[in-house]
This record gives C-alpha cells, structure tokens and sequence, in this order.
C-alpha cells in the first residue's frame, strides 16, 4: 500500500546528505523554483534534447536510450559518476525518444518496448518531474536512479552507503575497518517515513521527491534503496519496485510523478509532495496510463474505535493494481485517503504495523466512499489477551527488543550492537530490552525465558503465543519447557524468500505461532524458575547471520 494523500500520516522526514549542513538558515527557507523563465525552451546538440527550464537548471536527455546525461545547475554539471548517466534501471538500451513542447511545459517521452518513461519541465521550476510506465514483466524496470558526481556533496552521514574495505555478505555489504558496517539496503525509513531523499551543502540541495508509490508494492511500512554515496560519487533512487523482502507481487501500471528537484539547500517545497502535488498541467500531455484527478476517488472514515491509544493507526487500502494509505487521527480515528484509482480494495487497519481489522471498500471516479465508525473487535489485537506475564507488546515489529534500534541500518555482526544471546528473567524489569529482536539458529537458538508460576497457574495447561514479523530460511520457533515437554516443529507460514534481516528490514508478514503447553509440562514448586527455550528450527539456510532465522514481535503465556 502506498501514500497517496497529501501528509497522510502527518510527518516529513527529510534525509540531509551533508551534516554539517543541517540546521543552517538555508534549511528554512527552500526555493523550489524560480521568478525569470526568459530561458526556457528545448534544442537539439545531435545526441541529446537540451532542456533549459528557464530558472537555474538546463538538463540533456539522451535521443538514443533516454538516459539523463546532463544536469546541471547554476552552472555546475551535477550529472554522473563512473562514466555512468541517471536512468531506468541499469538503462534502457535503443529507444525512441521523442519531444513536444505546450505552452508552459516540455515533454521528453521515451519509448523502450512495452516501457514508457517520461521527463518534463515547466517554465521557471528547478525541477524535473519523471513518469515510469511498466506494462508488463517483458523489461526489467524497478528503480530510477540519480548518478551524481563525486565531491559535490560531503560523505558524511554516519551510515551513508560507502565501499568499506571488507564485504562480509553477498558482495554488497561491507565492513570498515572499525567494525562498521554498510549496505546500500539500510535505509532506515519505511516509506511512509519520507518524502524527499537527498543532500544538502546548506547553499544547494539535491533531491527526489518520491511519488505516491501507487503502483509499487510492500505496503506503508516497506523498505528499500533510497540512496548510496561512496569516493567515486553517489545515487539518488525513485524504486518502483523491490524485491528484497518483498511480499507482495509486482504490480504494473504508471508511476509518478517523481521529481528531481534543485533548491537553495533546503528541503524542496512541500507542494512537490506526494498527494500534495498538483499536477493538472499534464492531464493533456498524453501520458500513457495517466489518470487525472477527476479520474479518481476518496475513501474517508468518520472514526475508529477499539484503538489502543498508545499506538498510531494506519488505514491501508490494496489490491493487485494499486497501493494506499493514510493516517488514522490520535483522537478518533478519523481518517481520508485521496487520489484513489477506481476498484474493490481490501482496507486494513493497523496497530503500528500489526493488522487489527479488514474489510473491503470501492472507489468510484470523482467521489468520495464514506464509512461509518470502524469498530476493532477485541479480540483482533492480541495485547487484549490475558496474561500471565508478555514480553513487549504487540505492535507488529521488534521495537523494544535488543539491537531493534539498529537493525533498519547496520548488519546484526556490527559492532554497536550488544550481543545476540543472553537469556530472560521475567520480573526483572529488562525482559524485553534483553531479548535479541531477532533469533537465528546458527547465533542464538536455544535462549532461555525463566519465569515462576503460582500454585494455581501451574496446575493448569495455557497457550504461549510467538508472534512474528518475518523470517528468513523458513525460521520458525520450536519450544521446549522445563526440558521436559517439547513442540512440535510447527509449518513455516508464507514469508518473503530474500535475504531479510541482513539487509535492513523486519517486515514481511505477521504470523503467530501458538503452543498448546500441558499442565504436566509446569513445575509445582512455586519458589523454582520455570524454563522456556526457544529453538530456531529449519533445515535451509547456511551460517552464522544466514542461517535460517526470524524476527519477534511479541511473546506471551496466556492466562
């Protein structure tokens, strides 16, 4: 599901790419575009369609393959590194490009099989907004990427993407010298967590202002490449689609627009947002797969009740064509998501990232779908349960847990974070933060839970839940009690089939795991520490942070 409101969830985190830049005047006052437009126009240099935009930007589109091969702005070309260009993918190969100019707005449209991509300007603007049409699977397209050159903006961020001396998985993430770790993948944000990506020298800005993600796939919650920087320059990425950790299909279909955008250092103006950018200018520019807002429709709920409200909600809309989501009010619940195609989506309401209801919705063009209060029943969120004693809470990701604060950006074999095993003592006031958020079964399998019962409790049978958000290898949870009462090796449930917890993201599908544990299993001395250690079980898999494994949510025994 995607963002496709403007501020649907009420926050605007920016990625600054220069530290020392941050928290300079220049942050506070963008300029997105330009008064003088005496310039704007097109030409053609044989190779490339010149674009001038008539502010301070003139940028050069490849007539053989649509590739972005200049960009440059007050006169500083901003455009590549390694001898590469910005473009779909890897780029696109022979195409056919092609350019038109209506009043106030120039089009460059690139033609690549089924594949369509566009780039346009508009007079006066800083910006380059971009359109991505996949049809269908016959080309592989699933990012756009921003090569910059190296040297114009600092390396200073202290994850930034960089190539460290040692690659330690799969030759994409590296270790430096001090025990640090780095990937491309650590991206930190869920996509719902940003609008724009970029850097910043605190006189100059670079970004890209994603778009609604309409058409992309994951969900609110996902997360994938938004940038890279390293000696020999940096990229800024629009991904259209991500298969690491992915868990839904692909989806097709047209997106944007995205927009590379120039400013004085700030960040770029809030009205090039997703759901906040209006773009009515390009309804007649023949777009392939462009739907106007009159094409489109609203859902809006009055309220929602049942929430827990130490937790925000998100109201998610999906179905095989598109994504979205919007935030649902602290006060009530009330929520509206805008610029919806027409279809049946499944909505989901969620509990931080737990799915608590779901229903089904339609959306008809140019109208607004209203529902009545959505009521949560109770015993859909699982903190409502009784019990007996729980290890955090449920709110479908591991935050609260050891190291869950790092692993959105650095390996779990890097050296800020504390040591994967250690076993839990209920009652001492540190369980959750002494649980690892994630087990595998080369690292840590077989961590150990104590805990007492009362004399009452431990004459009867209860359920222990394992909840989690993820798992990789088919790692699922195997119990044993007191070493004497052992579980079965329950199913692995559907989760992605990529590399998960190396790689920056615990999100893949919520499941709980249940265990049916006899009386007989429980000691009857009241003063004596009950056992509970949980096995990482699978046979795929390789070694150490690859071997099979998963991420917890929450784990409790039931009253």
């Amino acid at each position: 599901m995607s963002g496709s409101t403007g501020r649907p969830l009420g926050r605007r985190t920016f990625v600054l790419g220069s530290a020392a830049a941050a928290g300079t005047a220049a942050l506070a006052g963008p300029l997105a575009e330009t008064a003088s437009a005496a310039g704007f126009g097109w030409s053609d240099d044989g190779s490339n369609y010149v674009v001038d935009t008539g502010a301070s930007l003139v940028f050069k589109v490849s007539k053989t393959n649509g590739d972005l091969t200049s960009l440059v702005y007050k006169g500083t070309e901003y455009q590549g590194y390694g001898g590469k260009n910005s473009h779909v993918e890897s780029g696109l190969g022979t195409s056919t490009v092609t350019i038109a100019q209506s009043g106030s707005t120039i089009l460059v449209s690139v033609a690549y099989g089924t594949l369509k991509h566009y780039y346009a300007a508009r007079s006066g603007e800083n910006n380059v907004y971009l359109w991505t049409n996949k049809a269908d699977s016959s080309v592989t397209a699933t990012r756009y990427i921003v090569r910059v050159k190296a040297g114009l903006f600092l390396n200073d961020e202290p994850d930034s993407y960089t190539y460290a001396p040692t690659v330690i998985e799969s030759a994409d993430i590296f270790e430096k010298s001090d025990g640090q770790t780095r990937a491309k993948h650590y991206s930190k944000l869920r996509v719902m967590d940003y609008d724009c990506i970029g850097w910043t020298t605190g006189s100059v800005g670079l970004w890209i202002v994603r778009s609604n993600h309409e058409k992309a796939s994951g969900g609110p919650f996902y997360r994938s490449l938004l940038r890279h920087q390293s000696a020999d320059g940096g990229g800024l990425y629009e991904i259209l689609y991500y298969g690491e950790n992915q868990t839904e299909s692909e989806r097709y279909g047209l997106q944007g627009p995205y927009v590379i955008a120039f400013t004085d250092g700030g960040a770029p103006s809030s009205s090039l947002y997703p759901g906040t950018l209006t773009t009515s200018w390009a309804d007649s520019l023949g777009i392939s797969g462009y739907v106007a807002a009159g094409g489109r429709g609203r859902v809006a709920g009055v309220g929602i009740s049942g929430r827990d409200t130490a937790y925000a909600y998100t109201v998610g809309l999906a179905n095989s064509a598109a994504q979205y989501w919007g935030s649902a009010r602290s006060s009530d619940g009330w929520f509206s998501i805008a610029g919806v195609l027409p279809g049946t989506y499944t909505l989901t309401v969620f509990k931080g990232e737990l799915a608590v209801y779901t229903g089904s919705v339609s959306v008809s063009p140019g109208s607004a779908t209203t529902l009545n209060t959505i009521a949560i029943p109770s015993s859909n969120d699982p903190s409502n349960a009784s019990a007996i004693w729980r290890i955090n809470n449920w709110d479908g990701t591991p935050g609260g847990f050891k190291n869950a604060d790092l692993m959105t950006y650095m390996h779990p074999s890097d050296v800020r974070a504390a040591s994967w095993t250690g076993n839990v003592v209920i009652g001492s006031g540190t369980e959750t933060s002494s649980f690892p958020c994630y087990l595998w079964k080369d690292v840590n399998s077989g961590i150990v839970v104590y805990f007492r019962l009362t004399a009452a409790q431990a004459a009867a049978a209860h359920t222990l839940r394992i909840g989690v958000t993820t798992a990789y290898a088919n790692g699922r949870p195997q119990v044993v009690v007191n070493d004497t009462w052992t579980s079965a090796v329950p199913s692995p449930p559907t989760q992605p089939s990529t590399r998960s917890l190396t790689v920056g993201s615990y999100r893949g599908n919520n499941y709980t795991f249940t265990y049916s544990v006899p009386a007989s299993a429980w000691l009857t001395d009241t003063g004596a520490y009950n056992t509970l250690k949980i096995y990482v079980a699978s046979g795929s898999g390789t070694t150490s942070f690859l071997s099979a494994g998963t991420s917890i949510d929450a784990i409790d025994l039931l009253a």
